[in-house]
């Protein structure tokens, strides 16, 4: 896992320094696009930012449980387990109220697609559920 630094390249992989890119998200802007919210969601991965990978979660999520700090531990221990090495946005779809994004992600654990699906309440977008799979490492 690792640590929050403001001049480092974002982990999302935008080509931004952290500090110009997902940094403000996880201190409290509301992402634009849900685009925007799967890559702060990434990058939040990336540094252990378990409270903002929960706040950023549907209810309707099969995760989601009142019991955050069992919840938070759970994310804290997958994040310390994994090393998020990339991250590529294949393709972008949104709606007023329904988008999806599909992403590739480079963990330790080996390439990860997944094709997720974000829903926008109260003028926020929320991560809900996605289809997703391990794709076998091409080495």
């Amino acid at each position: 896992m690792q640590k929050p630094s403001p001049n480092l390249p974002c982990p999302c992989c935008s080509g931004l320094k952290y500090k110009k890119c997902c940094q403000k998200y996880h201190k409290g802007a509301k992402p634009a696009n849900a685009e925007y919210l799967m890559r702060s969601r990434y990058s939040a991965y990336a540094f252990g930012l378990a409270d903002y990978i929960i706040k950023t979660t549907h209810p309707d999520n099969s995760d989601y449980t009142e019991e955050w700090q069992a919840w938070r531990e759970d994310i804290l221990l997958f994040c310390k387990g994994t090393l998020f090495s990339g991250l590529r946005v294949i393709d972008f779809t949104e709606e007023a109220h329904e988008a999806y994004v599909e992403f590739e992600a480079s963990l330790s654990s080996g390439l990860l697609w997944e094709r997720s699906r974000f829903l926008k309440e109260n003028d926020t977008w929320l991560y809900v559920d996605g289809i997703f799979n391990k794709m076998p490492d091409n080495d």
